[in-house]
């Protein structure tokens, strides 16, 4: 179903794989008009012939650089003349215990999931305000609902992810601009592979081995959002597989 999707321009970061390359791939096949950011520029131009998608649709992009998230979103303006939906989705998930004091790994955290969501949202408003229309997705995780051992700081990166997207929500209402937090479980996606700490990753591994369903269900759920009416505003939306307790 491509109802209210069918043309919309829609820039989404970190699509070079897992749920960003999911949601390409979806949207793609709903007829949005993409552009496309990743670190990794080769795996976006292959994505983006698979998808026959113009290869200036992919852009090389690092979140952690406010300039690069501009840059995506101004290709999307002199695309299109227009930004319509910016999926924040790039996001690492180094977890480990507070005590091995893994500071390289918290500051990645804090500069991908935190600084890069606020760097879309700063490259993407200007232009919604001015059109007086846009979606603004922010993707956080069970991880901003529920804190457990060996994951604070990627908790506390998560649950920030939502508190600035409340806030973004009550402050669009005069240009109307929607919101949608997205908090996936456990998605198969290159998430697990960002940890460091071997013990911690065996575990995650096993984890995602029991219970992670197909990246293809966080598509879904992007265009769920996405596809309502303009005056229906899905503010947050949880998922987890059915077999996750936590």
């Amino acid at each position: 179903m491509s109802e209210n999707i069918e043309g919309k321009v829609i820039v989404i970061t970190g699509a070079s794989s897992g749920l960003g390359e999911a949601a390409a791939r979806r949207l793609a096949r709903d007829g949005a008009k993409l552009v496309l950011g990743a670190r990794r520029v080769e795996r976006l131009q292959t994505l983006c012939a698979e998808l026959d998608l113009p290869q200036d649709a992919a852009v090389q992009t690092d979140v952690t650089n406010a300039g690069d998230v501009k840059a995506l979103v101004d290709r999307a303006i002199q695309k299109h003349g227009r930004v319509d939906v910016l999926v924040n989705n790039a996001g690492l998930m180094p977890h480990s215990p507070l005590e091995r004091g893994k500071i390289e790994d918290w500051d990645r955290m804090i500069d991908v999931n935190i600084k890069g969501v606020l760097y879309g949202i700063a490259a993407a408003l200007p232009h919604m305000t001015r059109q007086k229309s846009g979606h603004i997705i922010n993707v956080s995780s069970v991880a901003g609902h529920k804190v457990g051992k060996n994951n604070a700081v990627y908790c506390a990166t998560k649950t920030a992810v939502r508190v600035l997207s409340e806030g973004l929500r009550q402050e669009v209402k005069p240009y109307n601009i929607r919101t949608t937090i997205i908090s996936p479980g456990a998605v198969q996606s290159e998430l697990p592979q960002s940890i460091t700490e071997s013990d911690v990753a065996a575990g995650i591994a096993e984890f995602y081995e029991r219970f992670a369903i197909p990246a293809d269900s966080f598509a879904r759920m992007v265009a769920f959002a996405i596809q309502q009416p303009e005056d229906v505003d899905v503010n947050e939306i949880l998922f987890r597989p059915t077999g996750q307790e936590l």
